[in-house]
């Protein structure tokens, strides 16, 4: 079992930076595959960018590419989303899911655990 609680979201500027926290307490987080995903108001829940295994590079979905950077510290068992450059097209809830194996690692269905989420807001 695995429990996810976020941290770090906020009010910013577009073109600013905030740093999301994803701490994981119950089972050492690197035995499973992370991942953020992001639901806007009246949208479906998407993928963000995910951190599958240590042998893997992260992946990120395009809008995302050279502005987020997901990380993950063992000794803290946390996994971390670095936002730069944000836009106001990024403002969601965002949420940090894990699960312990599967393929699809941009489908919302295949994560077994998931934190509350927290409020990013970009304003213009």
């Amino acid at each position: 079992q695995v429990q996810l609680v976020e941290s770090g979201g906020g009010l910013v500027q577009a073109g600013g930076s905030l740093r999301l926290a994803c701490a994981a307490s119950g089972r050492i987080f690197s035995m499973y595959n992370t991942a953020w995903f992001r639901q806007a108001p009246g949208e479906e829940r998407e993928f963000v960018a995910a951190h599958r295994d240590i042998f893997s590079y992260p992946v990120y979905r395009d809008s995302v590419k050279g502005r987020f950077t997901i990380s993950l510290d063992n000794a803290k068992n946390t996994l971390y989303l670095q936002m730069n450059s944000l836009k106001p097209e990024d403002t969601a809830i965002y949420y940090c899911a894990a699960r312990s194996s599967g393929t699809d690692y941009s489908s919302s269905s295949t994560y077994d655990y998931w934190g509350q989420g927290t409020q990013v807001t970009v304003s213009s």
